[in-house]
């Protein structure tokens, strides 16, 4: 193998996993030491930079960082990455003087942005201190989105929303709330240079199955549902409640439904357990209030008595390999069940809606009904309007919707500057010493062996009487500085010199996790049956060295590192380092218009 390129940017990103698993690529480790040094103010801010979001998404996010988290390689839980995120938000002190200025200068350029959501909001946040005039429209009062309309006030409490909705919009941004888009041609009229649609996926799947007619007063479509409550349309239901769907709309339908009046709510789900969409820790968390959850159940039917829903009979179904390999349900062949019910929340899934784009405009639409966009400029087949969030590439969550907000900024940026849309600058990397003298670090290397810390939880006899009362109570102080001490600092990187190796097999000796080997080289299959560990996951690298005195190499297993700094501190020679790597990825503004 050739020696590795430390220098190109993705080589340790990757290794920092949490922050590589990252949409927004947050540098977890950073703000998890700010939060143990009792710094909330700059982790909230290192929070904010990148993700826009820090309380919603500290309370709602998918966690994408978490199950690439090293500590749930070498342990059982990984480090509780989105808690500690709104640690920051909860504790940090007046943060108004630290964000942008709305600016004093305005450049001439018009952008206006669909739907109020995380993606607009995006945009609008990374362009307004640009000098853009950013006008935001939305069919509801208040901005936010899917954020304010479809997560419970429980999981996600208003003034959250408005303080972070309100950063955003303070920035000089005009908000155009109450005001719904009937039509992109019209718009396209109103001397905007560019148009970015953040609108999601704003319809919910329904079922076409007998009884569905007949019975449609009991039966809610469940974001439709959701945003009812959301906006206090709707403040009961029935005492028994079906929810059929296996995500996290469905999660938040039947703890909803706990709340409103549903004494005996079930979630039916026609996958396995495993396989349902939902977050482990959003089945957990209905299930902790008492929510069963019924599996390998296809709803058939509904069934009513003078228009009136009486309950949905279901077919039971297994799993099975079929001729291809491909999984697939059929029919166990027992009888079917019929499980009486006073309402249904469908929540089998969701999908876009564009009536108000009209198709001979110039924006291609694939044979889903979804406009064609490109994947790495967000631009659509109408040059100067964009897509992004769930109404580019349909649904997915929060923080995916702010990392297409950032790539369309550029992208907006570059167009009304008259630049290439495809261009990106790099990454900006760093990596600095953090010695302190021979053995001693600017960081607390030692490793923890606490389990995951669990957040406190409302007792769900009172949480349960109110819909607005937030579940989760949150680290505090105390647990958020235990929790921090399991991070294992992936950002700081064991760096090897090899013209100052003297191959005393120190490091190899103390390293805890046999990381480390000297040997021969050989291509990497080869390299990897090699080491003094088995080194299977290739989705880390291996640190390659160039030729040493013996002519071997020296070889480091990236994937199970603890990043403990043993191996420096016992280097006689100080071939090893530990280095602190930054990196800063690009925003609109910066570098990617025009020289012209």
């Amino acid at each position: 193998m050739k020696p590795t390129d430390i220098s190109a940017p993705d080589y340790f990103h990757k290794v920092v996993d949490c922050q590589w698993a990252c949409p927004a690529h947050t540098p977890v480790p950073e703000y998890i030491r700010q939060i143990a040094a009792g710094d909330y103010g700059r982790a909230y801010m290192i929070n904010w930079e990148s993700n826009v979001f820090p309380g919603i998404l500290g309370r709602t996010c998918d966690r994408p960082c978490e199950p690439a988290c090293r500590r749930g390689r070498v342990e059982r839980d990984p480090v509780a990455i989105c808690r500690l995120k709104r640690v920051a938000a909860d504790y940090k002190p007046d943060i108004a003087a630290l964000l942008p200025r709305p600016a004093d200068i305005r450049i001439g350029k018009r952008v206006a942005c669909i739907g109020a959501g995380p993606a607009s909001l995006t945009v609008a946040r990374d362009l307004a201190p640009l000098g853009y005039e950013i006008v935001i429209f939305d069919q509801d009062a208040a901005a936010g989105g899917m954020m304010r309309t479809q997560i419970p006030r429980f999981r996600l409490p208003e003034s959250v929303i408005d303080e972070e909705v309100g950063y955003v919009l303070g920035l000089g941004i005009e908000f155009r709330g109450g005001r719904r888009i009937d039509s992109l041609r019209a718009l396209l009229t109103q001397g905007f240079d560019a148009i970015f649609v953040g609108t999601g996926a704003p319809r919910g799947r329904d079922l076409d199955i007998p009884g569905r007619r007949e019975a449609a007063a009991n039966i809610h479509i469940g974001i439709d549902w959701l945003s009812s409550v959301s906006f206090g349309h709707i403040d009961k239901i029935g005492r028994r409640v079906i929810v059929l769907g296996g995500g996290n709309t469905a999660m938040d339908c039947c703890r909803s439904s706990r709340r409103l009046g549903g004494e005996e709510v079930s979630v039916v789900v026609r996958s396995g357990f495993a396989e349902m969409k939902a977050s482990p820790w959003e089945k957990e968390d209905a299930m902790h209030e008492g929510i069963p959850i019924l599996n390998y159940l296809v709803p058939k039917e509904f069934t009513h008595s003078k228009g009136r829903l009486q309950g949905v009979v279901f077919e039971k179904v297994r799993a099975e390999r079929g001729a291809k390999g491909r999984r697939e349900l059929v029919p166990t062949g027992e009888p079917p069940v019929h499980m009486p019910c006073d309402d249904v929340l469908v929540a089998v899934g969701q999908e876009n809606a564009f009536p108000w784009i009209e198709r001979d405009i110039g924006i291609e639409f694939d044979r889903h009904g979804m406009p064609v966009v490109d994947k790495d400029t967000y631009q659509s087949t109408l040059p100067r309007v964009f897509f992004g969030g769930d109404a580019a590439f349909g649904p997915k969550n929060i923080i995916w919707a702010v990392a297409h907000g950032h790539e369309a900024a550029v992208s907006i940026d570059a167009l009304c500057n008259g630049g290439d849309v495809t261009r990106r600058l790099p990454p900006r990397m760093n990596l600095v010493s953090q010695k302190m003298g021979i053995h001693e670090w600017s960081y607390d290397n030692a490793i923890s062996i606490d389990q995951r810390f669990k957040v406190p939880l409302k007792d769900s006899r009172i949480a349960l009487k109110d819909i607005k009362a937030e579940v989760e109570l949150g680290f505090d102080g105390g647990l958020a500085f235990a929790e921090a001490q399991r991070c294992l600092n992936c950002d700081i990187q064991t760096v090897f010199q090899a013209p100052l190796c003297i191959e005393c097999d120190a490091c190899v000796d103390i390293c805890p996790m046999d990381c480390i080997t000297f040997t021969h080289n050989g291509d990497e299959d080869d390299l990897r049956t090699r080491l003094a560990a088995p080194a299977p996951n290739k989705a880390q690298d291996l640190y390659v060295s160039s030729e040493l005195k013996t002519s071997r190499v020296m070889v480091k297993d990236e994937d199970v590192c603890l990043h403990c700094g043993l191996c420096a501190e016992r280097c006689p020679t100080g071939a090893w380092d530990m280095q602190k790597f930054t990196l800063e990825m690009s925003y609109a503004g910066q570098g990617c218009r025009s020289s012209a």
